[in-house]
Protein backbone atom coordinates (compact mmCIF):
# COMPACT_ATOMS: atom_id res chain seq x y z
CA UNK A 1 0.00 0.00 0.00
CA UNK A 2 0.83 3.15 -0.77
CA UNK A 3 1.49 6.08 1.64
CA UNK A 4 -1.43 8.52 1.11
CA UNK A 5 -0.53 12.12 -0.10
CA UNK A 6 -0.31 14.99 2.09
CA UNK A 7 -3.28 16.35 3.20
CA UNK A 8 -5.55 13.19 2.73
CA UNK A 9 -7.07 11.05 5.75
CA UNK A 10 -3.75 9.02 7.31
CA UNK A 11 -0.90 11.08 6.62
CA UNK A 12 0.74 11.52 9.70
CA UNK A 13 0.67 15.59 10.75
CA UNK A 14 4.26 16.94 13.03
CA UNK A 15 7.61 18.03 11.25
CA UNK A 16 9.35 15.90 8.95
CA UNK A 17 12.07 13.50 10.37
CA UNK A 18 15.81 14.37 9.11
CA UNK A 19 17.23 11.39 8.07
CA UNK A 20 20.69 10.90 9.01
CA UNK A 21 23.50 11.05 6.06
CA UNK A 22 25.15 7.65 6.34
CA UNK A 23 28.44 9.13 5.23
CA UNK A 24 28.53 10.88 8.42
CA UNK A 25 30.46 8.85 10.41
CA UNK A 26 29.27 5.38 11.87
CA UNK A 27 26.72 6.66 14.41
CA UNK A 28 24.46 8.23 11.54
CA UNK A 29 24.99 4.79 9.38
CA UNK A 30 23.36 2.84 12.39
CA UNK A 31 20.86 5.28 13.06
CA UNK A 32 19.91 5.32 9.26
CA UNK A 33 19.93 1.21 9.88
CA UNK A 34 16.83 1.86 12.43
CA UNK A 35 14.75 3.95 10.25
CA UNK A 36 15.29 1.36 7.61
CA UNK A 37 13.86 -1.27 9.65
CA UNK A 38 11.37 1.10 10.63
CA UNK A 39 9.82 1.61 7.03
CA UNK A 40 10.49 -2.06 6.36
CA UNK A 41 7.89 -2.51 9.57
CA UNK A 42 5.22 -0.43 7.98
CA UNK A 43 7.16 2.57 9.44
CA UNK A 44 4.90 2.84 12.72
CA UNK A 45 4.35 5.82 14.87
CA UNK A 46 6.89 5.76 17.86
CA UNK A 47 3.76 5.66 20.12
CA UNK A 48 2.49 2.58 18.11
CA UNK A 49 5.76 1.51 18.75
CA UNK A 50 4.85 1.42 22.83
CA UNK A 51 1.83 0.74 22.90
CA UNK A 52 0.92 -1.90 20.12
CA UNK A 53 4.41 -3.24 19.78
CA UNK A 54 5.61 -3.22 23.30
CA UNK A 55 8.63 -1.25 22.80
CA UNK A 56 10.23 -0.73 26.82
CA UNK A 57 11.04 2.65 25.98
CA UNK A 58 10.17 6.08 25.88
CA UNK A 59 8.81 7.67 22.34
CA UNK A 60 11.59 10.48 23.07
CA UNK A 61 14.08 8.04 23.42
CA UNK A 62 13.22 6.11 20.26
CA UNK A 63 13.09 9.27 18.01
CA UNK A 64 16.22 10.18 19.37
CA UNK A 65 18.11 6.73 18.49
CA UNK A 66 17.37 7.53 14.56
CA UNK A 67 18.86 10.79 14.53
CA UNK A 68 22.29 10.59 14.10
CA UNK A 69 23.39 12.71 16.96
CA UNK A 70 24.39 10.29 19.51
CA UNK A 71 25.25 6.61 19.96
CA UNK A 72 21.58 5.37 21.58
CA UNK A 73 22.03 2.65 24.53
CA UNK A 74 22.20 -1.14 23.95
CA UNK A 75 18.13 -1.22 26.08
CA UNK A 76 16.67 1.47 24.12
CA UNK A 77 18.27 -0.36 20.72
CA UNK A 78 16.89 -4.02 21.45
CA UNK A 79 13.53 -2.26 22.81
CA UNK A 80 13.72 -0.52 19.23
CA UNK A 81 14.42 -3.81 17.33
CA UNK A 82 12.13 -5.94 18.86
CA UNK A 83 9.43 -3.98 18.86
CA UNK A 84 9.75 -4.16 14.74
CA UNK A 85 11.56 -7.02 14.38
CA UNK A 86 9.61 -9.51 16.26
CA UNK A 87 6.36 -7.96 17.18
CA UNK A 88 6.17 -6.68 14.14
CA UNK A 89 7.56 -8.60 11.14
CA UNK A 90 7.70 -12.17 13.10
CA UNK A 91 11.25 -13.06 13.10
CA UNK A 92 13.04 -15.21 15.26
CA UNK A 93 14.17 -13.16 18.77
CA UNK A 94 17.45 -14.75 19.48
CA UNK A 95 18.71 -14.22 15.54
CA UNK A 96 17.69 -10.64 15.04
CA UNK A 97 19.24 -10.33 18.56
CA UNK A 98 22.61 -11.05 17.94
CA UNK A 99 22.60 -9.54 14.79
CA UNK A 100 21.42 -6.16 15.63
CA UNK A 101 24.07 -6.36 18.84
CA UNK A 102 26.83 -7.10 16.67
CA UNK A 103 25.93 -4.39 15.07
CA UNK A 104 25.91 -1.81 17.67
CA UNK A 105 28.97 -2.58 19.34
CA UNK A 106 30.86 -1.96 16.01
CA UNK A 107 28.79 1.64 15.30
CA UNK A 108 29.51 1.58 18.99
CA UNK A 109 33.09 1.32 19.93
CA UNK A 110 34.72 4.22 20.63
CA UNK A 111 31.52 6.22 21.19
CA UNK A 112 30.54 8.30 24.63
CA UNK A 113 27.48 6.39 26.34
CA UNK A 114 24.68 8.95 26.66
CA UNK A 115 23.80 8.82 30.61
CA UNK A 116 20.91 10.32 29.96
CA UNK A 117 19.77 9.32 27.09
CA UNK A 118 15.71 9.87 26.52
CA UNK A 119 15.44 12.09 29.60
CA UNK A 120 13.57 14.90 28.72
CA UNK A 121 14.83 18.38 29.58
CA UNK A 122 13.29 20.29 32.24
CA UNK A 123 11.38 23.43 30.48
CA UNK A 124 14.24 25.92 31.54
CA UNK A 125 14.12 29.16 32.72
CA UNK A 126 16.81 32.00 34.13
CA UNK A 127 18.10 32.14 37.25
CA UNK A 128 16.17 33.72 39.86
CA UNK A 129 18.16 37.02 40.05
CA UNK A 130 17.35 37.34 43.60
CA UNK A 131 18.52 34.11 44.46
CA UNK A 132 21.92 34.61 42.40
CA UNK A 133 22.81 37.69 44.31
CA UNK A 134 24.78 38.00 46.85
CA UNK A 135 24.83 39.12 50.18
CA UNK A 136 26.24 42.62 49.61
CA UNK A 137 24.06 42.79 46.76
CA UNK A 138 20.83 42.36 48.46
CA UNK A 139 18.92 45.12 50.68
CA UNK A 140 19.78 44.54 54.53
CA UNK A 141 18.77 45.39 57.45
CA UNK A 142 20.58 48.88 57.25
CA UNK A 143 19.14 50.19 54.22
CA UNK A 144 15.39 49.37 55.01
CA UNK A 145 13.41 52.85 55.22
CA UNK A 146 9.96 53.55 56.35
CA UNK A 147 7.22 53.18 54.53
CA UNK A 148 6.91 56.90 54.48
CA UNK A 149 10.25 56.42 52.80
CA UNK A 150 12.39 58.39 55.55
CA UNK A 151 15.06 56.53 56.49
CA UNK A 152 15.88 55.09 60.06
CA UNK A 153 14.50 57.26 62.95
CA UNK A 154 17.28 59.18 64.24
CA UNK A 155 16.05 58.11 67.54
CA UNK A 156 15.65 54.64 67.23
CA UNK A 157 19.48 54.68 66.44
CA UNK A 158 20.65 57.01 69.35
CA UNK A 159 22.54 56.17 72.01
CA UNK A 160 21.71 55.87 75.64
CA UNK A 161 23.77 58.79 76.00
CA UNK A 162 22.10 60.99 73.50
CA UNK A 163 18.87 60.42 74.44
CA UNK A 164 17.19 62.69 77.12
CA UNK A 165 16.80 61.04 80.80
CA UNK A 166 15.35 61.30 83.72
CA UNK A 167 17.49 64.04 85.21
CA UNK A 168 17.00 66.14 81.75
CA UNK A 169 13.79 66.21 81.44
CA UNK A 170 12.29 69.52 81.14
CA UNK A 171 8.78 70.85 81.85
CA UNK A 172 6.80 72.59 78.76
CA UNK A 173 8.09 75.85 80.18
CA UNK A 174 11.75 75.19 80.02
CA UNK A 175 12.55 74.90 83.41
CA UNK A 176 14.10 72.06 84.91
CA UNK A 177 11.80 69.88 87.01
CA UNK A 178 12.37 69.89 90.27
CA UNK A 179 13.30 65.76 91.99
CA UNK A 180 10.68 64.61 93.35
CA UNK A 181 10.69 64.29 97.71
CA UNK A 182 9.21 61.46 99.62
CA UNK A 183 5.94 62.04 101.50
CA UNK A 184 5.83 63.24 104.97
CA UNK A 185 3.84 60.86 105.78
CA UNK A 186 5.48 57.98 104.33
CA UNK A 187 6.26 55.12 106.27
CA UNK A 188 9.96 55.18 107.22
CA UNK A 189 9.96 51.58 106.46
CA UNK A 190 8.54 51.27 102.92
CA UNK A 191 10.40 54.24 101.97
CA UNK A 192 13.80 53.58 102.91
CA UNK A 193 13.71 49.34 103.11
CA UNK A 194 16.70 48.13 105.07
CA UNK A 195 19.21 45.70 103.02
CA UNK A 196 18.65 42.51 105.70
CA UNK A 197 20.15 39.83 105.16
CA UNK A 198 18.87 36.60 103.49
CA UNK A 199 17.22 34.25 105.99
CA UNK A 200 19.46 30.51 105.91
CA UNK A 201 15.70 28.98 104.80
CA UNK A 202 15.28 30.89 102.38
CA UNK A 203 19.22 30.06 100.90
CA UNK A 204 18.42 26.28 101.52
CA UNK A 205 15.02 26.41 99.38
CA UNK A 206 16.90 28.27 96.77
CA UNK A 207 20.07 26.01 96.66
CA UNK A 208 17.48 23.05 96.64
CA UNK A 209 15.73 24.40 93.25
CA UNK A 210 19.12 24.59 91.44
CA UNK A 211 19.65 21.21 92.68
CA UNK A 212 16.40 19.76 91.13
CA UNK A 213 16.95 22.09 87.92
CA UNK A 214 20.59 20.97 87.54
CA UNK A 215 19.57 17.08 87.85
CA UNK A 216 16.72 17.67 85.21
CA UNK A 217 19.15 18.93 82.75
CA UNK A 218 21.56 15.91 83.52
CA UNK A 219 18.91 13.50 82.89
CA UNK A 220 17.57 14.56 79.76
CA UNK A 221 20.94 15.32 78.42
CA UNK A 222 21.66 11.53 79.11
CA UNK A 223 18.15 10.42 77.31
CA UNK A 224 19.20 12.45 74.47
CA UNK A 225 22.71 11.35 74.46
CA UNK A 226 20.68 7.64 74.08
CA UNK A 227 18.63 8.58 71.54
CA UNK A 228 21.49 9.79 69.38
CA UNK A 229 23.12 7.02 69.80
CA UNK A 230 20.43 4.36 69.28
CA UNK A 231 19.35 6.47 66.15
CA UNK A 232 20.68 5.05 62.80
CA UNK A 233 22.94 7.71 60.90
CA UNK A 234 22.15 7.99 57.17
CA UNK A 235 25.77 6.44 56.53
CA UNK A 236 24.79 3.61 58.65
CA UNK A 237 21.42 3.65 56.47
CA UNK A 238 23.27 3.95 53.00
CA UNK A 239 25.52 0.62 54.18
CA UNK A 240 22.54 -1.58 54.96
CA UNK A 241 20.94 -0.96 51.64
CA UNK A 242 22.76 -4.21 49.61
CA UNK A 243 24.37 -2.88 46.02
CA UNK A 244 22.79 -5.15 43.60
CA UNK A 245 23.76 -7.68 41.93
CA UNK A 246 24.71 -9.39 44.92
CA UNK A 247 28.22 -11.06 44.51
CA UNK A 248 27.35 -14.87 43.45
CA UNK A 249 23.70 -13.80 42.66
CA UNK A 250 22.19 -15.29 39.63
CA UNK A 251 18.76 -16.63 38.13
CA UNK A 252 17.85 -18.93 35.68
CA UNK A 253 14.47 -18.46 32.75
CA UNK A 254 13.50 -22.15 33.31
CA UNK A 255 15.74 -25.10 33.85
CA UNK A 256 16.51 -29.17 34.69
CA UNK A 257 15.05 -29.08 31.33
CA UNK A 258 12.02 -27.87 31.71
CA UNK A 259 10.85 -24.63 29.70
CA UNK A 260 10.86 -21.22 31.08
CA UNK A 261 6.76 -20.05 29.57
CA UNK A 262 4.25 -22.71 31.87
CA UNK A 263 1.33 -21.20 30.59
CA UNK A 264 0.89 -18.95 27.66
CA UNK A 265 4.03 -19.25 25.62
CA UNK A 266 5.36 -16.18 22.89
CA UNK A 267 2.78 -15.97 20.63
CA UNK A 268 -0.34 -17.81 22.16
CA UNK A 269 -4.03 -16.44 21.55
CA UNK A 270 -6.25 -14.63 24.51
CA UNK A 271 -9.08 -13.51 24.69
CA UNK A 272 -10.89 -9.65 24.73
CA UNK A 273 -12.40 -9.09 28.31
CA UNK A 274 -11.25 -12.70 29.48
CA UNK A 275 -8.87 -12.62 32.84
CA UNK A 276 -5.60 -15.56 31.85
CA UNK A 277 -3.23 -16.30 34.39
CA UNK A 278 0.70 -16.48 32.76
CA UNK A 279 2.87 -18.62 34.78
CA UNK A 280 6.74 -18.30 34.64
CA UNK A 281 9.47 -20.65 35.99
CA UNK A 282 12.77 -19.65 37.34
CA UNK A 283 15.57 -21.32 38.84
CA UNK A 284 17.85 -19.68 41.55
CA UNK A 285 21.42 -20.31 40.04
CA UNK A 286 23.51 -18.67 41.68
CA UNK A 287 24.78 -19.51 45.35
CA UNK A 288 22.57 -16.52 47.04
CA UNK A 289 18.84 -17.40 48.69
CA UNK A 290 16.59 -15.91 47.49
CA UNK A 291 14.11 -13.91 49.97
CA UNK A 292 11.49 -11.06 50.01
CA UNK A 293 11.85 -10.41 45.84
CA UNK A 294 9.19 -9.83 43.30
CA UNK A 295 8.95 -9.12 39.99
CA UNK A 296 7.92 -5.57 38.93
CA UNK A 297 6.30 -4.26 36.00
CA UNK A 298 8.97 -2.38 33.35
CA UNK A 299 7.08 -1.52 30.53
CA UNK A 300 4.67 -2.74 27.18
CA UNK A 301 1.61 -2.82 26.89
CA UNK A 302 0.21 -2.40 30.20
CA UNK A 303 -2.78 -0.39 29.15
CA UNK A 304 -4.05 -2.92 26.30
CA UNK A 305 -2.83 -5.74 29.04
CA UNK A 306 -2.93 -4.71 32.94
CA UNK A 307 -2.35 -6.80 35.54
CA UNK A 308 -0.60 -6.30 39.18
CA UNK A 309 2.07 -3.98 39.05
CA UNK A 310 4.09 -6.60 41.17
CA UNK A 311 3.52 -9.89 42.32
CA UNK A 312 6.12 -11.83 44.65
CA UNK A 313 8.60 -14.48 44.05
CA UNK A 314 8.56 -17.02 46.19
CA UNK A 315 11.79 -18.10 48.53
CA UNK A 316 14.42 -19.84 46.68
CA UNK A 317 17.26 -21.66 47.69
CA UNK A 318 20.48 -21.90 45.69
CA UNK A 319 19.29 -24.27 42.80
CA UNK A 320 15.43 -23.85 43.12
CA UNK A 321 12.92 -24.05 40.48
CA UNK A 322 10.24 -21.51 41.20
CA UNK A 323 6.53 -19.91 39.76
CA UNK A 324 5.93 -16.41 39.43
CA UNK A 325 2.24 -16.22 38.32
CA UNK A 326 0.56 -13.37 37.07
CA UNK A 327 -3.68 -12.31 36.13
CA UNK A 328 -3.97 -10.57 33.14
CA UNK A 329 -7.30 -8.98 31.72
CA UNK A 330 -6.95 -7.58 28.47
CA UNK A 331 -8.88 -4.67 27.17
CA UNK A 332 -8.38 -4.65 23.90
CA UNK A 333 -7.54 -6.73 20.76
CA UNK A 334 -3.68 -6.61 19.20
CA UNK A 335 0.00 -7.70 20.58
CA UNK A 336 0.47 -8.24 24.18
CA UNK A 337 4.12 -7.39 25.18
CA UNK A 338 4.38 -7.05 29.23
CA UNK A 339 8.13 -6.68 30.41
CA UNK A 340 8.94 -7.38 33.94
CA UNK A 341 12.42 -6.95 36.03
CA UNK A 342 12.82 -8.95 39.55
CA UNK A 343 13.08 -5.97 42.38
CA UNK A 344 13.61 -6.17 46.28
CA UNK A 345 10.84 -5.29 48.70
CA UNK A 346 11.93 -2.02 48.22
CA UNK A 347 11.52 -2.03 44.73
CA UNK A 348 15.63 -1.84 43.62
CA UNK A 349 16.37 -3.97 40.70
CA UNK A 350 18.13 -7.14 41.94
CA UNK A 351 19.84 -7.74 38.50
CA UNK A 352 19.93 -4.46 36.69
CA UNK A 353 22.01 -5.39 33.81
CA UNK A 354 19.51 -7.65 32.55
CA UNK A 355 16.64 -7.14 30.12
CA UNK A 356 14.17 -9.29 32.23
CA UNK A 357 11.41 -11.30 31.54
CA UNK A 358 8.34 -10.93 29.42
CA UNK A 359 4.85 -12.55 28.49
CA UNK A 360 3.47 -11.69 24.50
CA UNK A 361 0.03 -12.78 23.35
CA UNK A 362 -1.94 -12.14 20.88
CA UNK A 363 -5.56 -10.56 21.86
CA UNK A 364 -8.66 -11.35 19.69
CA UNK A 365 -12.37 -10.81 20.21
CA UNK A 366 -13.31 -14.55 19.94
Amino acid sequence: MSEPAAGQPGTRRGRKHIVPDAGAGPVARFARALLDLKREAGDPSYDRMRTELGAAASKSALSAATRGRSMPSWPTTWEFVRSLAVTGLGRDEETVRRAWLARWEEAAEGQPADPAWGAASPAGRGPDPAEGASSAERPGAGDWTSPAGRGPDPAEGASSAERPGAGDWTSPAGEPSPAPQPSPDADPAIAAPSAAPEPAAAKTRRWGSIVVVATVLVVLGLVAAVVVLATPSSRDKEAAVPHYPLPGDSSGFGGDGLPGDVTFPDGAKARYGQTFTKIWRLKNTGSVPWRSRYLQVAGGTTVLCPSPPRVPVPDAEPGQLVEVSVPVTPTGTGVCHVLWKMVDERGALVFPDRTGIFYQVTVAAE
